[in-house]
């Protein structure tokens, strides 16, 4: 069994040992599709019931019966078995995107690796660490990425021109 962090528990909710949970995954609907979850541990976490609240799940998990007891767990991470999702093609783990290397398509030339994934709301936003320790930001929006390639530890860019100019100017390495 692979673990993923999938939540974080973040308070309590109401008296009967509720918890609200943020998700690290895509959405806190997916949260509330889970029978069972773990802990770190590997340690199984029956989820009786489950909704949302906003962008939260709102988690009624087994054995916990009261605000106290839920009170407990507050910063406890939840995990799920990687082999419990089923991706649609194209969609990746962002634990699987950390780590990748970032090829321009045309010119081969490398960027970095992907250090971080941030959600933005209309897209996600790739961190690319540079091999001279600056940071680039990569919208990651299809159409200007050629390729993936976990397995051999890959990514391949079209950046719009212009895009990773902005950060050679900020730093005052311009080419000429």
């Amino acid at each position: 069994m692979e673990l993923i962090e999938i939540a974080k528990i973040t308070s309590v909710f109401g008296v009967r040992g509720e918890v609200k949970a943020q998700p690290l995954c895509d959405s806190a609907e997916l949260l509330t599709e889970f029978e069972t979850l773990y802990w770190k541990s590997g340690t199984p976490v029956t989820i009786e019931r489950a909704r949302t609240q906003k962008s939260m799940a709102v988690l009624k998990i087994a054995g916990v019966e009261t605000a106290d007891d839920a009170a407990k767990l507050r910063n406890h991470l939840l995990y799920a078995d990687r082999e419990d999702f089923i991706l649609d093609e194209g969609c990746y783990f962002i634990a699987d995107l950390i780590g990748l290397d970032v090829i321009d398509a045309d010119s081969g030339r490398e960027y970095g690796r992907i250090s971080e994934v941030s959600p933005t709301g209309a897209n996600d936003v790739y961190h690319i660490k540079t091999p001279d320790g600056g940071r680039l930001l990569f919208p990651a929006v299809e159409e200007f990425i050629e390729e993936i390639n976990i397995g051999q530890g890959y990514m391949k860019i079209s950046p719009p021109q212009g895009l990773f100019e902005i950060y050679e100017n900020e730093r005052g390495d311009k080419k000429q």
